[in-house]
């Protein structure tokens, strides 16, 4: 940090300050007349900060101007006939908002996923990928003929396995507008012409949320994620329902420690069947 001066820099006299000018007492050379403002002279409102700019609010993906469109806003201190003709202006913006179909399809489409997402208690990354992945689907024309409410929810299911989050596809559906014939045939178009890289869940991403549910302990969660990541290493699951063996993990791991949980109790947490439940603890026991 630079120093104050003391002295002037023409005659080396000393310097005099008042109010915000800064003068020399022998020459009456005038050095800074100036008040410096220290603090910052941006404003950002984005959670990452490391690269400030005076932009306003951040873009998102959840919206289909990006977050760049203008709000007419309502006043109580505005009366009479100057209220009436801002009520018209707000009536003919909102209006000229949405120009084309496709944009009436995304404003659709888009507040369907941030009503699922808040459903399903999604992070935020989930919806803004969602949503982005919702206009590569309409840039690639999939959406003819085809359900608005299914893509909706299928794009949130395909980023729910693209960012390994664990939610199942009855979760999903139950919580959507759509059909599950109308989920399953928008999800099958994206994964053939997108080519979306979705891999399965790892069975660890479950057992949190259905330990909780069964309220188990904690020592038994932690002993059902070691068996889970043991047969993922193994490679013995290949193949197998991830939320069905986070469910038998679970109901292995209470077996152990003495706990009361039956396999129907487990496969109903998991929405699999017991059978399901008793395959992988078999394994698990061999």
């Amino acid at each position: 940090m630079s120093q104050a001066r003391t002295e002037c820099p023409e005659c080396s006299g000393r310097l005099n300050t008042q109010g915000t000018e800064t003068v020399c007492g022998q020459c009456g050379l005038v050095v800074d007349e100036y008040r410096i403002d220290h603090g910052p002279e941006w404003r950002s409102f984005a959670d990452d900060e490391t690269s400030p700019e005076r932009t306003g609010a951040p873009l998102t993906q959840s919206r289909h101007d990006r977050g760049l469109s203008t709000d007419i806003g309502r006043s109580t201190r505005i009366k009479g006939r100057k209220r009436r003709r801002l009520s018209r202006m707000r009536t003919q913006h909102n209006r000229a908002q949405i120009s084309t179909k496709r944009e009436r399809n995304q404003v659709y489409a888009f507040t369907e996923i941030r009503r699922l997402v808040g459903a399903l208690s999604l992070p935020r990354h989930v919806r803004e990928s969602a949503c982005s992945l919702f206009r590569s689907a309409q840039e690639a024309d999939l959406l003819r003929g085809r359900s608005l409410e299914g893509f909706a929810s299928a794009t949130v299911y395909a980023t729910c396995r693209i960012c390994s989050v664990s939610r199942t596809v009855d979760e999903v559906v139950d919580a959507a507008k759509a059909s599950e014939t109308e989920h399953r045939a928008a999800y099958r178009a994206l994964n053939r012409e997108l080519d979306i890289a979705t891999g399965p869940i790892h069975p660890v991403e479950y057992i949190p949320r259905y330990a909780s549910e069964l309220d188990v302990s904690e020592a038994v969660r932690r002993n059902a994620e070691a068996h889970a990541r043991r047969l993922r290493e193994s490679g013995d699951i290949a193949g197998r329902n991830p939320s069905g063996v986070a469910a038998a993990c679970l109901y292995t791991a209470a077996r152990e420690a003495g706990a009361s949980l039956t396999q129907q109790d487990a496969a109903d947490v998991a929405g699999v069947t017991p059978v399901t439940v008793r395959n992988t603890y078999a394994l698990l026991t061999e």
